[in-house]
Parts: structure tokens; C-alpha cells; sequence
């Protein structure tokens, strides 16, 4: 009698709706919650379903490896760039490109509301999250009031922080209609670089000045990116 071999084959291949209902990333987060779930599970939910020669699961492996198992990295990722990884089509590009932006504004949504800020670090893990990711510059002021609680956040400028982009008279102006009395300088340096450039110094030493003359106080002007953070109040800039 010929010996019958039992070939090996791969679960990769085949749907996820024959795997085990245990290892379904949907009915896994049923029964359990999302904390269960790995990344890629997590993604494949989003993905919804793979095609013919990958499973959402693999799908979902396949978009991490690209960006190096690196969320921060993915979230970076436009809807072009996503769409280049074969099985991901324009739905379920925007999909992953608007729930890992949501999932931002939630990181930084709830300490902007209630955040006080009393010292360079709390300040510094309000503006990462806010700030540290995008690609292009950008520059926003945080007003605080006497208890340095933040009462608003006010985007400046988009490009670069020159005095030409970068209004003092802005800045004071919605100072005194809010009733603020402390300011928080923040922008962002896209290229990682955490040196102050001459035109971060001269608008810092601007507003400053123009702070000191209404009984405003600048607490710090900071620059953040995916790299780290400089503290115009720690290096005793201000």
C-alpha cells in the first residue's frame, strides 16, 4: 500500500473566514478587547478583506513592513503612498489615512481641554503630539491663564517662522481677548533639526518684548519633531 502524505500548507493563504474563529481579528476583539489585538490585527479590521493571494491579516503585515513596523512612520504615509502597496486601493487607503488621524487629534485632544502646564516637559508632550509629525512647518501659540491652565491654541503659520509670516500684533491681540496671561511659542521642525534657526531667535526676542509691555508673560518657545524637543527656557534663551 503507497504511504499517503500529508502536505503542509500555509494558513496565510487561505480567507480568514476559515480560520479558527479564535484567531478572526473581528471575533477576537469581540470577545476580548481591543488591547488583545496586535497591530496588524488591528489594521486587517480596518483593511476588511484581503484578496485572493493574501488574507487582510497578511495585507495588514505587509503595509507595517513597509513603513518598518513603525505606526509613527505610517501615519506619515499620504493616500498615494498607500496605494502603492498592492491590495490597498483608494478606500482602504483614506480608511487607514483617517483612523491613524483621528487617532492623533484623540492623543491631543484631551490635554489640550484640561492640560496644566507646569513645566517644559508638560508642555513638550502636548505640543509632540500635536506638532512632531507633520512634514511641513508649522507655528501656533498656547495661551494659558494665571493658574497655567490652556485656555486656546491658535495656529500662527504654516511654512516657516519669519517676522514677515508671524503677526506680534495677532498674537497679543487674541492674548488680551481671551484674557490670557501667559504664552507658549511652539513650532515644529519637520527635518528633525533641533537647532534654533536666527529667525526662531529674533521673533522669539519680538514677542518678548511685546509680552513684557502688557503684563504678558512668554513662558517658552519650543521646537519639537519626531527626534525630540529645544526649550528656549531650558538653553535660558527667554
Amino acid at each position: 500500500m503507497q504511504e499517503k502524505k500529508y502536505l503542509i500548507s500555509d494558513r496565510k493563504n487561505y480567507p480568514i473566514t476559515a480560520w479558527a474563529s479564535d484567531d478572526q481579528p473581528r471575533e477576537k476583539l469581540l470577545r476580548k478587547n481591543p488591547e488583545s489585538l496586535s497591530d496588524s490585527e488591528l489594521l486587517a479590521i480596518l483593511i476588511n478583506c484581503g484578496y485572493k493571494e493574501k488574507s487582510a491579516v497578511d495585507l495588514a503585515r505587509e503595509v507595517l513592513e513597509s513603513c518598518n513596523y513603525d505606526l509613527h512612520e505610517l501615519s506619515n504615509r499620504s493616500v498615494h503612498e498607500l496605494k502603492k502597496i498592492k491590495g490597498i486601493g483608494e478606500a482602504r487607503a483614506v480608511t487607514i489615512a483617517a483612523s491613524l488621524e483621528l487617532a492623533r487629534r484623540r492623543q491631543a485632544a484631551v490635554p489640550r481641554k484640561k492640560k496644566t502646564i507646569l513645566c517644559s516637559s508638560d508642555a513638550v508632550n502636548l505640543l509632540q503630539a500635536e506638532y512632531s509629525h507633520f512634514e511641513n512647518e508649522k507655528c501656533a501659540v498656547v495661551y494659558l491663564n494665571q493658574a497655567n491652565q490652556v485656555k486656546h491654541w491658535m495656529l500662527l503659520s504654516e511654512g516657516g517662522i519669519t517676522s514677515t509670516i508671524v503677526d506680534v500684533r495677532i498674537i497679543i491681540k487674541k492674548a488680551l481677548e481671551l484674557g490670557a496671561v501667559k504664552l507658549i511659542l511652539c513650532h515644529n521642525h519637520p527635518s528633525g533639526s533641533l537647532e534654533p534657526s536666527r529667525a526662531d531667535k529674533t521673533i522669539t526676542s519680538r514677542i518678548k518684548e511685546a509680552c513684557s509691555l502688557l503684563d504678558l508673560e512668554l513662558l517658552d518657545h519650543i521646537i519639537v519633531s519626531s527626534g525630540g524637543y529645544f526649550s528656549f527656557a531650558e538653553q535660558g534663551l527667554l
